[in-house]
């Protein structure tokens, strides 16, 4: 079985020139989104997620300072998401280390399916603590 893409993984939202996806299980919530735009990424909305509400470059250039992944997004008319070159690598105090590039992940688990082989932008765990395989889930600091 292939395993689906980041952007194949998540809730779809479409508008115009511009599909975004959400995937909950990757959000750490960073709240870059809400914070770059507002009137796009609403938590008291339903959709939370109004395209539409923005250019479709606008809503692009937001969705790629998500560092989780949990939100991807493909043009109607443009370019599949580009990888960050050179790939970077930024480790942060509360254990989240995120990885912005062109990622190629090897030796992941069968029931893992919340990764895929190829990915532009994750943070992974670096406390130890998530319950999930190599990805951050905000437990850290937590003692059990």
């Amino acid at each position: 079985m292939t395993a689906q893409t980041p952007f194949e993984q998540g809730k779809p939202y479409s508008g115009r020139g511009i599909e975004v996806t959400y995937d909950a299980t990757r959000c750490i919530h960073y709240a870059e989104c809400v914070r770059g735009l507002p009137a796009v990424f609403d938590t008291q909305k339903r959709p939370w997620i109004q395209v539409d509400n923005a250019a479709a470059s606008e809503v692009a250039e937001v969705v790629r300072r998500c560092h989780s992944g949990a939100l991807q997004y493909r043009l109607a008319d443009g370019p599949a998401e580009a990888p960050r070159t050179p790939t970077s690598v930024t480790a942060y105090a509360d254990g989240a280390v995120v990885l912005e590039g062109d990622l190629q992940l090897d030796g992941i688990p069968a029931d893992v399916d919340y990764v895929a082989e190829r990915e532009t932008r994750l943070t992974s765990c670096g406390c130890g603590k998530s319950a999930l395989w190599l990805l951050c889930d905000n437990t850290y600091g937590h003692t059990d």
